[in-house]
């Protein structure tokens, strides 16, 4: 049997609208680096093989605080399957992950994120929380006992939606 699969859902920080960038270039606001901080701090222990991040400034930068607050890994992709992605795709992008890899952080959008974690649950309580609302900075964490390959509609368990505050 393989070692179980952890993939952890983090949506970008709250971003500024205080700017005349473009959505792809629209930074973080002040909030959101404090809350993304805060989120790196509580994902630390968790350890990191990859991580997947949307080409977003504000998803690089909420990738960045994650650092600040602990967390650490040298396989960092930029891909961009997570900026206007559809899940199909994103689950794809999962699906060819290296098998030495055990734990991914997928650091994208909404309605996106929401969309995959939907996808990927087994039928869960805390997916009443998440269809409600998946709110700047919050987390899924979700794990399988295969390897990638097999990551698919429902093969996934649902283990803990947080929504980290700085």
């Amino acid at each position: 049997m393989t070692r179980p699969r952890t993939i952890v859902v983090v949506r970008h920080g709250k971003s500024s609208w205080k700017t005349n960038d473009p959505d792809l270039r629209r930074p973080l606001s002040p909030r959101g680096t404090r809350d993304a901080v805060v989120a790196g701090q509580q994902l630390a222990p968790l350890g990191v093989d990859v991580v997947l991040v949307s080409p977003a400034t504000r998803a690089q930068q909420t990738w960045q605080c994650l650092q600040m607050g602990g967390v650490s890994c040298d396989d960092v992709r930029t891909t961009d399957a997570l900026y206007h992605a559809w899940t199909p795709e994103v689950v794809e992008v999962v699906r060819s992950l290296p098998d030495a890899a055990h734990t991914v952080f997928v650091i994208g959008h909404e309605p996106t994120l929401s969309h995959l974690i939907g996808t990927l649950a087994a039928p869960s309580p805390l997916m009443d929380d998440i269809e409600a609302k998946f709110p700047t900075s919050a987390i899924a964490v979700l794990t399988h006992d295969d390897d990638w390959s097999g990551v698919d509609e429902g093969a996934c368990r649902l283990q803990a939606f947080e929504v980290p505050r700085g």
